[in-house]
């Protein structure tokens, strides 16, 4: 199941190392919403990828979308606040932004999920995490991208200019305030050669 990945240029160790995170530089959205961005946040990153996208129990899916039962174009991994998960800097990664973001959130990060785009034809369509507390209340999501970079966009829900991040190779992305409410967010398909990535998705309990 694991795809060829081209490694990143300026990653060049094998030691998995998350980076400090008062480097995170924050950009306000508008509408209360605000999104953290910190490049190579995690150094080693394309060896972390090797073994999630080689050992993680990936799972196919299938949606009804349109009256139309349709392949979900991602594998998909999940893990609750009681599961182990899969790798130990993974643990590291959400207790440091557990501590991080005290303050701000008021609770821990509890649960990671992983998506893992084969190639440019997989993708996620533009959505919010509206499902439990974050279809009415402020929250983060906390995503960790490793193997290669993929655009992430993200636009208003009542329509304006869309944002685009870059993200792979260890960058981190934190979506705040009412980012899940007033925006929304995808990975769109892309015609370009476009290597294998996966994200890790942490998020408070209640929020999915």
């Amino acid at each position: 199941m694991t795809r060829h990945l081209q490694g990143s240029l300026f990653d060049q160790t094998d030691q998995l190392r998350l980076g400090p995170l008062d480097g995170i530089r924050r950009t306000r959205l508008g509408l209360g919403a605000w999104i953290d961005v910190l490049p190579g946040w995690l150094a080693g990153s394309d060896t972390l990828f090797e073994q999630l996208a080689a050992e993680v129990p990936w799972r196919a899916e299938r949606r009804t979308m349109y009256d139309h039962v349709v392949d979900v174009p991602r594998l998909l991994a999940f893990y609750g606040a009681d599961d182990p998960l899969p790798h130990p800097v993974l643990d590291e990664a959400r207790e440091a932004l557990s501590a991080h973001y005290a303050d701000e959130l008021g609770e821990p990060f509890t649960t990671a999920g992983l998506c893992y785009y084969r190639d440019g034809r997989d993708s996620v369509a533009w959505h919010g995490d509206r499902i439990g507390r974050g279809a009415r209340q402020d929250t983060m999501v906390a995503i960790l991208s490793v193997g290669a970079p993929r655009d992430l966009l993200l636009r208003p829900v009542r329509g304006g200019e869309s944002v685009r991040r870059p993200l792979g190779h260890g960058d981190l992305i934190v979506m705040g305030g009412s980012c899940q409410r007033t925006w929304e967010h995808c990975v769109p398909k892309s015609t370009r050669a476009s290597g294998p990535r996966v994200s890790i998705q942490f998020r408070p309990h209640g929020v999915r």
